[in-house]
């Protein structure tokens, strides 16, 4: 199988080399307007085919990324729509806040049949094979569906959902990242604040996530359980999370989530 993703940047490029560590017996094309991105993945990777050319790198594919910025998509997609055979390829879109709709209209050629199209939604995570991956489909089979999941499956959690809920999982998950590591970031610089070196405290912050996330996931609890297992009445976790919430901090996460939703 031959897989082209046009565009190296962060997107296309954690998806390449997500793939290139899963995707066994697959061909990875990348194709990007300037050399540097393309020349530090290959370093890293070089069983990756790179070019400067889209029309080359989509020649033969089987499976088109489109993993450029939202408003270039429309001229990256009108300058590659005659190499593309609608027949034998498909189409995936991750440009977040890009519907299937405007997809159509700017792969729209005159007498053939749209593609197979999907909107894929990973986040940048699945370089480390840690990612989340909101996969919806249009004018596909499930055969196809499954064949989407299981190349995404490998980088993280992978979920077929309808288009609606990309936005959603767009907050939850893509910006989600920055969410997280603003957590940490602010926990670490806490961490100062209490006597520790910059370096120390973050670490001490990234270990204490990931502990964490393995207690959630070694007794297949909710968040809301493992807490109430640390927090004592009138004990110190207690007062810390009362002054938490007193600055709004789930009311602010809860926000946030929201305001990245919103075009």
């Amino acid at each position: 199988m031959k897989i082209a993703i046009i565009g190296a940047g962060n997107m296309g490029g954690a998806i390449a080399r997500g793939l290139a560590l899963t995707a066994e017996g697959t061909d990875i094309f990348v194709s990007n307007p300037s050399l540097p991105k393309l020349t530090a993945l290959k370093e890293e990777f070089p069983a990756i085919n790179t070019t400067t050319s889209n029309c080359e790198a989509a020649q033969g594919a089987d499976i088109i990324f489109f993993a450029v910025k939202p408003w270039k998509m429309e001229e990256v997609i009108t300058g590659l729509k005659p190499c593309l055979d609608y027949k034998k390829q498909t189409i995936v879109s991750v440009a977040g806040g890009v519907g299937s709709c405007a997809l159509d209209g700017w792969l729209q050629k005159e007498g053939e049949p749209l593609p197979a199209l999907y909107i894929v939604i990973p986040n940048t995570a699945i370089s480390s094979r840690e990612g989340v991956t909101f996969i919806s489909g249009k004018r596909t089979c499930e055969a196809a569906d499954k064949a989407m999941l299981a190349l995404f499956s490998p980088l993280g959690y992978a979920t077929m959902v309808s288009e609606e809920l990309i936005p959603a999982g767009t907050s939850l998950a893509s910006c989600g990242i920055a969410y997280a590591l603003q957590y940490i970031r602010a926990a670490a610089e806490g961490g100062v604040q209490l006597g520790f070196s910059a370096g120390e405290a973050q670490s001490i912050v990234m270990q204490t996530v990931r502990g964490a996330l393995a207690v959630l996931a070694a007794n297949g609890t909710t968040p809301e359980t493992e807490i109430n297992r640390v927090t004592t009445p009138g004990g110190l976790t207690l007062k810390g999370l009362a002054a938490m919430e007193a600055a709004g901090f789930s009311e602010s996460v809860a926000g946030g989530l929201q305001a990245s939703t919103t075009k």
